[in-house]
């Protein structure tokens, strides 16, 4: 996919949403449920959509919540329900809509009063509480302002596998069909003053705890100067308060909250994405990155991280995935030996040279935190994270802290490891990582996809997969993962001296292609040249 000329470039007025509209079509609008874009389907990460397309309407999350209400009540869940929302602008309509619906069914609703909470600090909530306790968090993440979203966080903490997704999202599609018969609801008004809706402070329980995960003194000592780019997000209240509990340089380069995020650069397609991963949508802290001693950047739900140093601009958030899972073999000397790294197959395959020269297991999974959740809850893993700037680790003590992403939590490790080695995590990258395994090139595009080919992508064998990839012979192909067995949702390539994968999005209408190169960025392009001419016949055939 070309740049578009706006990349980089503040949004012009004109083309931003009107969140009324967005607001007005979601309580009015009606899907269709023979129209399969408009049914409630579960990618990997939850629902998501737009009112204006049918996709995200209150008739949805009236379903959904009560398919969810369903399964807690098949599962014996009797503890609360933690629900947080985002600012994007269907986000709080959504959270009333679910609300009614929850409190109707006799649940115990925890959330913080008219306040935003980041994804992390739900998972946290949930497992911190001392019984079997769940949660709902009303976000599409990094997608454009737009788009409304809605995740299921089952009592492990972490984003729901596909075995529970499937039967929340057949429960809800099957309410949608009998036009939502036997969903149950209260008026706004009485379910927020019943007892049943109860406030919480997800925030203080969250921030005050941060020591047990990160070294907060190491930060604080070396007297970092920090800027922090929320992106208009659930977390930029959290990061004022770690500023004042904790006493850390702390400066909010952008403190705006406006669900139209017009201040927010445009991605590499021109359109509006607040992905703390994309230099384009980063551009604005990255012009500023020479006033702080580090910057980082978060996604609207708090779930993905961006680190900018003033030596190298935005790390590439495979770079860094490598960096932390190295600092945190060799800097968490208590934790045991046996604690392995979960990765996703579209990851750099740096993370598993690092994990394999120290000795431990490493796990490659399709793409998808959820697919660590077990690890991280049940002690097998320091670490879970994929490709696209989403990681979580375990306490000092070996404990889960968040099974779920935490995009806060990354940038304060970035902070620490520049505090405890004196190095910026760029310079890490290059004089510990790149140093000892050598360098690769990675870079991930994406590409309209229709349904026809979603079909093709489902269809495909790995015996599909042979000849050569950019000059060299094909040494491998998989389309299920060699961690766990899972269907990766498309195929992966692997030659000697790079690879390349293509999936469909889970969340979006495009697919991507993933490639990384051993040799060099000419080399990495001959592999995303072919890797598109060879995606091409194979779908063709399928």
């Amino acid at each position: 996919m070309p740049l578009h000329p706006n990349a980089g470039k503040k949004p012009a007025a004109d083309s931003l949403i009107d969140p009324s509209e967005l607001v007005t079509a979601f309580f009015t609008l009606k899907p269709d449920v023979t129209v399969p874009a408009q049914r409630v389907s579960f990618g990997t990460s939850g629902h998501r959509g737009s009112s204006l397309g049918k996709a995200f309407n209150e008739a949805h999350l009236l379903a959904v919540a009560q398919a969810v209400a369903d399964h807690r009540k098949e599962q014996g869940i009797t503890g609360p329900l933690y629900l947080g929302f985002d600012s994007h602008a269907l986000s709080y309509p959504a959270f009333a809509t679910v609300l009614r619906v929850l409190v109707a069914n006799a649940v115990n609703v925890r959330f913080e009063d008219r306040q935003m909470t980041p994804t992390p600090a739900v998972s946290h909530a949930i497992l911190a509480h001392e019984g079997n306790a769940d949660g709902l968090i009303l976000t599409p993440s990094h997608n454009p302002p737009e788009d409304g979203g809605i995740k299921y966080n089952p009592p492990d903490g972490g984003p729901a596998d596909t075995n529970v997704t499937k039967v929340i999202q057949s429960r809800a599609n099957n309410y949608l069909e009998a036009k939502l018969e036997g969903v149950q609801t209260l008026s706004f008004e009485r379910a927020i003053a019943s007892p049943h809706a109860q406030r919480f402070d997800f925030m203080a329980d969250y921030v005050q705890r941060l020591d047990q995960v990160v070294d907060i003194e190491a930060i604080k000592k070396a007297g970092l100067r920090l800027g922090v780019h929320p992106m208009g997000g659930a977390a930029i209240d959290y990061w004022r308060a770690i500023r004042e509990h904790w006493g850390l340089d702390i400066t909010l380069v952008e403190e705006q909250v406006d669900s139209r995020f017009g201040f927010i650069p445009c991605d590499h397609d021109g359109k509006i994405r607040m992905d703390c991963s994309s230099p384009y949508a980063m551009a604005g802290l990255i012009a500023v990155k020479d006033q702080f001693d580090l910057a980082l950047g978060n996604d609207t739900d708090g779930d993905r991280h961006g680190i900018v140093t003033p030596d190298a601009g935005l790390l590439n958030c495979n770079r860094y995935l490598a960096v932390v899972v190295d600092y945190l073999i060799n800097h968490r000397p208590e934790l045991p030996k046996t604690l392995g790294v979960g990765t996703t197959v579209v990851t750099s395959a740096q993370v598993g040279r690092v994990t394999r020269a120290a000795g431990r297991h490493f796990m490659e999974t399709p793409v998808g935190v959820k697919w660590f959740v077990d690890g991280l809850f049940n002690g097998k893993l320091i670490f879970g994270g994929e490709e696209s700037a989403g990681g979580t680790f375990v306490t000092k003590d070996g404990k889960p802290w968040s099974t779920d992403k935490d995009g806060i939590i990354m940038c304060l490790l970035a902070a620490e490891i520049q505090a405890v080695t004196g190095k910026s995590p760029s310079q890490y990258y290059k004089e510990l990582v790149e140093a000892r395994f050598g360098p690769t090139w990675y870079q991930r595009i994406d590409a309209p996809v229709t349904e026809e080919l979603k079909a093709g992508f489902a269809r495909l064998s790995a015996d599909v997969a042979s000849g050569t990839l950019a000059g060299d012979d094909i040494t491998d192909a998989f389309i299920r993962a060699p961690g766990n067995d899972a269907a990766i949702g498309g195929i992966k390539v692997v030659t000697a001296n790079g690879w390349f994968a293509a999936r469909p999005s889970g969340t979006e209408p495009i697919y991507k292609v993933y490639a990384e190169s051993f040799k060099s960025q000419a080399h990495l392009e001959s592999i995303i040249k072919d890797a598109q001419v060879l995606l091409a016949n194979w779908l063709a055939d399928a």
